[in-house]
């Protein structure tokens, strides 16, 4: 499509302006993470390594950053194993109520994560009696990391297509053979896309772990929110932040090379 050069002009600026709403405050972080300056005057005068000196001695923060990578870890590990077997149900069978079962797995990403914090909370709480801890936090994490590694399996298998699996069976392979050396390699760089988003939007999430985390227990996320306004954990805070940047990031540039254009990960409302 051929477009005249004021058009191009424009959709460069709005490119540009709205990648720079979104990173600038992220950049920002990041640089105060290193301000020498304890009031965060801007621009930074002079840069220290000393908030990140206290923050690897936080206990608080590295507690939280161990409760965040055990939930991050168990929920992927649900969503991979959940996800996938979902994903193959629904893409290679035919079945009544098949459409509505796809949305049923990809609505809890749709929902406000309020409104899922507050339902789960109520029926592990009301409903089960079961008290509130780390595992209730795995539990509500799984509910939505499903969804990103159903949406990435479903996506490679559409372009797969069955006919070397059809091959590999005429051969006299028989499904578990076929599997193992036909579809699980076909699949591996969209599993490892899937879990590597999962664990990022678990890792990040702040909503629904406030609603199904046990009492005294802090994720990373949380442990932010509860000391940003505290001037003494003003500076750590900000530390923690440019390593949860960090942290989200990688993973999600990987899991795009890794997809080669497969990845799907929805959003959290």
């Amino acid at each position: 499509m051929r477009t005249s050069r004021a058009t191009r002009v424009l959709l460069r600026t709005a490119l540009g302006v709205g990648l720079a709403v979104i990173y600038f405050p992220l950049l920002v972080v990041l640089l105060n993470s290193f301000n020498g300056d304890t009031t965060f005057g801007w621009p930074p005068t002079r840069f220290t390594l000393e908030w990140w000196r206290r923050a690897v001695t936080n206990e608080g923060a590295l507690r939280a950053l161990w409760t965040s990578v055990q939930a991050g870890v168990a929920a992927t590990a649900i969503a991979l194993v959940l996800g996938t077997m979902a994903a193959f149900a629904l893409q290679r069978y035919r079945f009544f109520g098949r459409d509505s079962v796809s949305l049923l797995i990809i609505l809890p990403i749709a929902l406000p994560g309020i409104v899922t914090g507050i339902a789960l909370n109520n029926a592990f709480r009301t409903i089960l009696g079961i008290d509130l801890g780390l595992l209730t936090a795995i539990i509500a994490h799984a509910t939505f990391c499903i969804v990103v590694v159903f949406n990435n399996v479903v996506a490679r298998l559409r372009r797969m297509g069955g006919n070397l699996e059809e091959a590999s069976m005429d051969l006299g392979a028989d499904g578990r053979t076929t599997f193992r050396l036909v579809t699980f390699p076909m699949l591996r760089s969209a599993l490892l896309a899937g879990g590597l988003l999962a664990f990022a939007l678990s890792f990040d999430e702040i909503i629904v772990t406030t609603f199904t985390l046990g009492t005294g227990m802090e994720t990373l996320p949380i442990w932010i929110y509860d000391n940003l306004f505290r001037p003494n954990q003003a500076p750590v805070v900000n530390v923690v932040a440019a390593v949860l940047i960090v942290v989200s990031t990688v993973p999600v540039y990987f899991a795009q090379r890794l997809s080669g254009g497969d990845t799907a990960s929805g959003g959290r409302l």
